[in-house]
């Protein structure tokens, strides 16, 4: 006989096996399911004692209803397996033939087939969703990456072995007439395709390794970054990237517009940008190299040769980061502009982002994935607000809002923090800019920093040394989403700039020699595209706004 423990409180029928103190049953009767006529013992005030005979017997009927609940349940589940395989055998006796003597299907993507309504149309995607209407009608969406289209098939369509075993994320070809649906009905791009042929190309899993058994409402994050490459397969997911094409295509041509030259700058170097702490290390053919920062140096040198110019190519910070906005490999669009000033600069800054984004909003596609993602976006007006970086100073320590800084300790030791106010050198964290910038509401430019907390290239201000022409732009719910600065155009504060930051200046012989050959005044900027769609698109991190995203922890798939 089984000694088997019980206990209403802390026991549990699903996670324990109810042969310890520690590991007890929740009920008496699942300890008489389990084990075969158990001696029971049930927890009370003074520890674990056998059960009553007026429980056990409760119990015991209850188990024994349970029981036949539970052989019924599985009579069933075998009586309908049994006539789901008989309906099935019958399925294969039933086949479909492509009417040849119909005038040929007119092959085409589905985002064009709107010019083909009321001929006959040859459609080829992946069943995205799957709906009977009985035995004889269903609804078949397919998607072909260009857009989505409601295929209505009918008779014995839809009683083939393959329909009947047809699952969501095969890959299907479907030929039928191109109708608009009739009034008051709804479907994608206001017409359907009633079928009169269809045939699977390749069938996807069915059961536990089905799609949507992978990925549903109860996933988590990191089983949807596991399964990232069916992941965005998803109508959001999909429309992310999409207006991640458009963005960057429109980008493309603002900048063409007003003639930039695109270039393609090296991604392994030997120089630093943005801080030693943040570079990864490699060995270029034995010598010590690092994946790039950043591609301004390279614009720079560009300049005299091409006039202003931008790029677009990747970057890459060793951060061990996990905030939502921090991605170690992101997408950087870069541009340099040559003879301009502070204010110059900040007023193209404004122009880019806004006229792109008004492209954006003027093409078709762009204003639906607008519409479907986040369609209270509105283009910020012009000019952006402006303000000092001392002004933010002050503005922080007016609301209350303090710099939290970690005090040393032992190892070991756990952290200590402190809270004071800004002053003058100090870097503005995260939050705090965040917070700044969510009160008052608006897009600015924050500028002119503390020379000591920003890059050994940027330009000192000639009135203030201790000051730099730099700016962020910070957009609310965001943070910032551009970093630009004038550039230091003269050779001897350079210099004093690779000596502040500790570098040596021997390896970036070839971009001081840019001062040294008729320098000139110039600035630029950088724009982390993820960051820039997780503001348009209102998503809540830029991983979402990448294709796979790459940061601590994560390099696959």
């Amino acid at each position: 006989m089984t000694t088997v423990y019980v206990c209403d409180k802390n026991g549990s029928d699903d996670q324990h096996d109810g042969l310890s103190e520690v590991t007890a049953l929740a009920t008496a009767v699942e300890a008489l399911l389990k084990f075969d006529n158990p001696k029971i013992f049930v927890k009370k005030e003074q520890g674990f004692e056998p059960i009553s005979g007026a429980a056990l017997k409760k119990a015991t009927k209850l188990a024994d209803a349970k029981r036949r609940k539970l052989a019924k349940a599985a009579e069933n589940a075998a009586s309908a397996a049994a006539e789901e395989e008989k309906r099935l055998e019958e399925a294969k006796s039933i086949t479909i033939k492509e009417d040849l003597s119909l005038p040929k299907g007119q092959r085409t993507k589905i985002r064009n087939a709107e010019k083909f309504r009321g001929k006959r149309i040859d459609v080829r995607g992946w069943v995205h969703r799957l709906r009977a209407q009985g035995s004889s009608m269903w609804f078949m969406i397919v998607r072909d990456g260009t857009g989505y289209m409601q295929c209505v098939l009918t008779g014995d369509m839809c009683k083939t072995y393959n329909a009947l075993t047809l699952s969501i994320e095969s890959t299907v070809r479907v030929v039928g007439t191109l109708n608009p649906v009739l009034e008051g009905k709804d479907a994608p791009g206001g017409h359907e395709l009633q079928a009169d042929y269809w045939e699977v190309i390749a069938k996807a899993p069915s059961g536990e390794e089905a799609y949507q058994s992978k990925l549903n409402v109860h996933s988590g994050q990191d089983i949807l970054l596991d399964n990232r490459h069916l992941h965005i397969r998803g109508e959001q997911v999909s429309a992310i990237l999409k207006m991640r094409s458009i963005c960057q295509r429109y980008f493309r041509q603002w900048y063409f517009s007003h003639g930039f030259y695109e270039i393609t700058p090296p991604s392994v170097v030997q120089t630093q940008v943005e801080g030693g702490s943040t570079l990864f290390n490699m060995s270029y053919f034995g010598e010590p190299s690092y994946l790039t920062q950043s591609s301004q140096l390279y614009l720079e040198t560009v300049l005299p040769a091409m006039g202003d110019c931008f790029t677009m190519a990747e970057s890459f910070r060793a951060e061990k980061s996990h905030t939502r906005r921090h991605l170690a490999q992101y997408t950087h669009m870069e541009g340099e502009l040559v003879f301009i000033n502070f204010d110059e600069l900040m007023t193209h800054m404004e122009d880019l982002i806004c006229e792109t984004l008004e492209l954006v909003m003027a093409d078709t596609e762009g204003a639906k994935f607008m519409q479907l993602l986040n369609p209270s976006f509105k283009i910020p007006k012009r000019p952006f607000r402006r303000m000092r970086y001392t002004e933010a100073i002050d503005w922080l320590n007016a609301n209350g809002v303090l710099l939290v800084e970690e005090e040393e300790v032992a190892e070991g030791e756990q952290p200590k923090t402190t809270k004071r106010p800004f002053k003058f050198g100090d870097d503005i964290p995260e939050a705090p800019e965040r917070k700044m910038v969510d009160t008052i509401g608006e897009p600015m430019f924050l500028t002119h920093f503390a020379t000591g907390i920003k890059s050994f290239y940027m330009k000192r201000c000639e009135d203030d040394m201790s000051i730099v022409e730099a700016v962020d732009l910070l957009m609310p719910n965001v943070g910032e989403v551009i970093g630009g600065s004038m550039r230091e155009d003269k050779l001897d504060l350079l210099m004093e700039g690779y000596e502040r930051a500790g570098i040596s200046p021997g390896p970036y012989y070839w971009y001081n020699d840019q001062r040294r050959y008729g320098s000139a005044p110039h600035g630029g900027y950088g724009i982390g595209i993820e960051r820039f769609l997780a503001w348009v698109l209102d998503r809540y991190t830029v991983r979402e706004c990448t294709l796979y995203p790459r940061y601590a922890g994560r390099c696959q798939p």
